[in-house]
């Protein structure tokens, strides 16, 4: 009898122990979400097709680069999110306090002018996606105006969160398209293990522009910002930085099998591509019906994704600036200035696709341009944010963390120089 009821005691703790562990990790699972948002939110319209051209010009021989393209992402995403849970507060908001009003304001013309110039790039994707499945911009670009002006408006951050991440799962469409396009994966590791680095202007431009792919200055402004809409803190740090992580390598998967696919493929057949529909319309012939559509699936979701992302940055960097409500948990009564500059970026964005002859590539080399210019000014305050103790408290960066930022910041520095460059050449030769 006793042993029988050391069996059912025994048995219960199991239970009760098992209850606990299920419940600390979903628990866990519901701190996630900044850092994996923001992070996918790079792979957009822009990213798709410079990974595309990658690999339909390269094939596999940058395939190495995510490797440390993730390690940077990482440092600098963690950074943002331990500023967010630590002082509870956005970055703009940060920098006007400790750098005053005037370099906030200027910063802030740059960013709202960059991000209009981004978002009209993601409805750019949308519209082109939804033509490969015969579908008219006429319609889709003001359905789409319509979703994404309602999504914001009528939800709250935990419903929005929610959609935001069941888009990060739709990329899988890339992971799925790197596998059925068969590669020869001793090549894919061989590639992957022995670095190619080539003097050729052309990939040293490539290989630019994947890094510049990686991080932009709107991230930075929307991640420490939902942290702190989310109502994280210090006590959810550890989850922040795993979610930081699980990000940035989600992003860096997604963009490795889009280069593969590309390199299987359109490399292998000698087919040049100029953007990411024409690398989706490429694949039929190539790896049939099915891959052609996931690419185009992939090149929609990630470009609706990051149509409403970007506006939403918009609105928290620039009401954080200037003190205004900027929450997606108020009303819009409570917050007009949030939810009219969102409606705004989004509306005038889309707004744009649909007159005839608009030169896009300049419109985009110009958003490419002031990125590149507000980017190392964004991560040169970033990094003295966060070793100012009245903003950090005990949490700034140590002495190695501080080696390997700067470090970081250099390199991104250098690449922006670069980018900045390659855009101005592309204004006054496209």
């Amino acid at each position: 009898m006793k042993s029988d009821n050391a069996v059912a005691v025994g048995s219960e703790t199991a239970k009760k122990n098992l209850r606990m562990r299920l419940g600390a990790l979903w628990g866990f699972l519901l701190l996630m979400g900044p850092g994996i948002i923001t992070s996918n939110v790079d792979n957009d319209a822009g990213g798709i097709t410079t990974y595309s051209l990658a690999g339909a010009q390269f094939g596999l021989s940058l395939l190495w680069s995510f490797i440390p393209i993730t390690f940077v992402l990482i440092i600098v995403q963690e950074m943002g999110a331990r500023m967010g849970v630590v002082s509870g507060k956005g970055l703009s908001d940060l920098i006007r306090e400790r750098f005053g009003v005037k370099i906030t304001f200027y910063m802030m013309i740059l960013l709202v002018v960059t991000n209009l110039g981004n978002t009209f790039a993601e409805f750019a994707g949308i519209a082109a996606s939804l033509q490969i499945f015969g579908l008219s911009r006429y319609i889709t670009i003001p359905l789409s105006i319509l979703f994404l002006m309602w999504l914001a408006v009528k939800g709250t951050y935990r419903s929005v969160e929610k959609v935001f991440l069941a888009a990060c799962v739709f990329y899988l469409a890339y992971v799925v398209t790197g596998f059925l396009v068969r590669p020869d994966w001793t090549e894919v590791i061989h590639a992957v293990a022995a670095p190619t680095i080539k003097t050729d202007p052309a990939f040293l431009i490539m290989l630019v522009g994947l890094v510049g792919t990686t991080i932009a200055p709107w991230m930075q402004f929307y991640l420490q910002a939902s942290v702190v809409d989310k109502g994280l803190s210090v006590k959810d740090l550890k989850a922040v930085r795993i979610d930081v992580v699980v990000g940035s390598v989600l992003v860096s998967i997604v963009a490795f099998f889009i280069v593969l696919a590309c390199s299987a493929t359109l490399f292998k057949a000698g087919i040049k591509v100029e953007t990411a529909e024409e690398a989706a319309l490429a694949l039929r012939p190539l790896a049939g019906e099915y891959c052609a559509w996931l690419f185009a699936f992939g090149l929609f979701n990630a470009s609706m994704f990051a149509a409403a992302i970007l506006p939403l940055s918009t609105a928290y960097t620039v009401c954080e600036a200037f003190g205004w409500e900027s929450s997606l948990d108020k009303k819009f009564s409570e917050a007009p200035q949030f939810y009219g500059l969102y409606c705004f970026t989004i509306f005038f964005s889309g707004l744009l696709i649909l007159i005839p002859n608009l030169p896009l590539i300049s419109i985009m080399f110009i958003s490419q341009v002031i990125n590149g210019l507000v980017l190392p000014i964004v991560l040169i305050f970033m990094i003295l944010l966060i070793n100012d103790p009245e903003v950090m408290r005990d949490r700034t960066n140590g002495p190695i963390m501080n080696i390997i930022s700067w470090v970081s910041v250099a390199l991104l520095i250098a690449l922006s120089a670069v980018t900045v460059l390659s855009g101005f050449l592309g204004l006054f030769t496209g």
